[in-house]
């Protein structure tokens, strides 16, 4: 994927391992899923392993490959393991705030692997703090470990079902209690989280891409408002919640998962060519090459060219080696990251007319870069098409997007954009396009970031909420 100042961020990647017997090798399957969710999160990564009784982590900063190696997965034996990779959209960037945090209590300890975002984790982690609990972490993530610790006396089944009603926003959780591994999903499935078989256990994921590379066999997703517990017995499935209506992320279809993953049943590169053909009957327009901007546009171009006869071709390289930390203090130096990032190739794109396709655009300034690329290589037109429609609404559930005053389908119209990017022409799919290209009911998706229209009430300032104010 190409991550830039132009694109929305996903939060984490969880995993978990249940083995019947101790393996020896279970935190080094763990460490090849979470290699097939470095797309999801690529600050930091961690794995948790329950050892008879006892739990032992690594974690770090930095990617799954610069953090663990045979020395350390060495050391990580048992026969439960919980991995994580970790975005930040609440708390710093430090490695206090990696995870999976591992919490002790009385009875033992609780390891827990969060992706989303709480809505309401600040009240909750007062509340907390006022009867005596004590934060090591700023990440919501710590507010429901402190939770289902805090009423770890009712049993681990109740304590997590207490915990997880309490919290409100978006959350997949891997938890290890006791001698169990836990999966747990939003009331609104909000993120995903999948559950497949290995051998005689179970693997959990946030992606099917993960099971792929551990050679598990996917079974079903986990449904919103489900708990499974997986031991000796096999699963156990208890549905804590089911009077919401599923919202999952549109954006896991748009952008964020990995194109040979399958979610909630659709797969996501057939969605996204889907998008790309509706794209075309939508937005048509003459041109003599669609093009991508690798890697998230390519099925949407390659969906574009099918159906509108165009043919499709490669315009610009990525540079797949150049990783996120590179620093951007100024104009000069945020041009050249996309000239690192990105290249054109010149006589494949020189003299033509280019349709160049995207997956969103949230600021506009990548964009604007992008296109002033190819028309100084010589493109002789280039017109932009978006195979998602307009951000106009920030996130709460664990999407990293700027306020609402810095995204530019919010405060500019599409002819507006279409200038300030420099593009010939623009265009967007429509909301009912993109539901159509994901082949579900509209009720069972979150397209908050496009209409405004929150699953559950989001944070509000003074009297007015957030997504009111520009």
């Amino acid at each position: 994927m190409y991550h830039s100042d132009d694109k929305l961020k996903e939060e984490c990647g969880v995993v978990g391992i249940y083995d019947p017997q101790k393996n020896d090798k279970i935190s080094t399957l763990t460490y090849f899923g979470l290699i097939a969710l470095q797309h999801r999160g690529q600050e930091s990564a961690g794995i948790a392993v329950y050892d008879e009784g006892n739990v032992k982590y690594y974690k770090e900063m930095g990617l799954v490959q610069e953090i663990f190696n045979a020395k350390n997965l060495e050391l990580l034996k048992g026969n439960i393991s919980i991995g994580h990779v970790r975005y930040s959209t609440t708390g710093e960037s430090y490695v206090t705030n990696a995870q999976p945090l591992v919490v002790r209590y009385r009875g033992g300890s609780i390891a827990l692997a969060h992706n989303g975002n709480l809505i309401n984790a600040g009240k909750i982690r007062n509340e907390l703090e006022d009867n005596g609990s004590i934060f090591q972490t700023s990440i919501d993530s710590e507010v429901i470990a402190n939770l289902i610790a805090r009423n770890y006396k009712r049993g681990f089944e109740e304590s997590i079902i207490n915990a997880v009603t309490e919290i409100e926003g978006a959350f997949a959780l891997t938890i290890i209690c006791e001698d169990k591994l836990v999966g747990v999903r939003d009331p609104y499935g909000l993120r995903p989280l999948s559950l497949a078989k290995l051998g005689d256990g179970y693997v959990l994921a946030s992606e099917t891409s993960a099971f792929d590379v551990m050679g598990a066999k996917y079974i079903r997703d986990i449904r919103a408002g489900e708990m499974v517990i997986i031991d000796e017995d096999g699963v156990k499935s208890y549905m804590y919640s089911s009077e919401k209506k599923q919202a999952l992320c549109c954006f896991e279809y748009v952008y964020f998962a990995r194109p040979d993953s399958v979610m909630d049943g659709k797969n996501v590169y057939s969605t996204r060519q889907n998008a790309g053909k509706i794209l075309a009957k939508e937005h048509p327009v003459e041109a003599d090459m669609v093009i991508a901007v690798p890697d998230s546009g390519i099925a949407a171009a390659i969906g574009y060219a099918e159906e509108s006869g165009i043919p499709y071709g490669v315009g610009l390289i990525k540079n797949k080696y150049l990783g996120r930390s590179f620093i951007q203090p100024d104009q000069k130096s945020r041009e050249l990251a996309v000239k690192l990032k990105l290249n054109v190739l010149s006589d494949s794109i020189k003299g033509k007319r280019l349709v160049l396709i995207d997956d969103s655009i949230v600021r506009g300034t990548t964009s604007g870069r992008i296109v002033s690329m190819l028309k100084e290589a010589g493109a002789k037109e280039v017109h932009v098409r978006v195979s998602s429609p307009p951000v106009k609404f920030s996130c709460y559930f664990g999407i990293d997007t700027p306020s609402r005053k810095q995204l530019v389908g919010a405060i500019k119209t599409i002819d507006e954009i279409r200038d300030m990017i420099g593009a010939d022409s623009l265009g967007y799919i429509s909301i009912d396009g993109l539901v159509e290209s994901i082949g579900k009911n509209a009720d069972s998706l979150c397209t908050a970031c496009f209409k405004g229209n929150y699953p559950m009430e989001v944070p509000k300032l003074g009297n007015k909420y957030v997504f009111e104010k520009i």
